[in-house]
């Protein structure tokens, strides 16, 4: 039996968002959370945030990258805007399918 394993999981609120560009129809979006776990170090992890809308619908939504501005405030790149004062879950690492008992 397969089963998913996450490295780090945690809750935040967004605290700011702010478009950080747009080309050829396509958008990416620089938000703030009010904590993270996602490193700025190249090379790791990152993960997803995942929000539930008010009508229950689950968004999903990949952290491309993270970046902290002159001002030393963390912002994680997204495709997808989320608005500020939206709860999210952020789930660090890749989620992997193991057959073995342990991850």
């Amino acid at each position: 039996m397969y089963r998913r394993c996450r490295v780090n999981e945690f809750q935040a609120v967004v605290a700011d968002i702010r478009e950080e560009s747009r080309a050829s129809g396509r958008q990416r979006w620089h938000v703030a959370l009010d904590r993270t776990e996602f490193s700025v170090e190249p090379g790791r992890d990152l993960g997803v945030v995942e929000a539930v809308t008010p009508r229950g619908a689950r968004l999903v939504v990949p952290v491309l990258g993270v970046v902290v501005d002159a001002a030393g405030e963390v912002w994680h790149v997204m495709e997808k805007p989320l608005a500020a004062g939206t709860a999210v879950t952020g789930r660090v690492g890749r989620v992997q399918f193991e057959s073995s008992g342990a991850c």
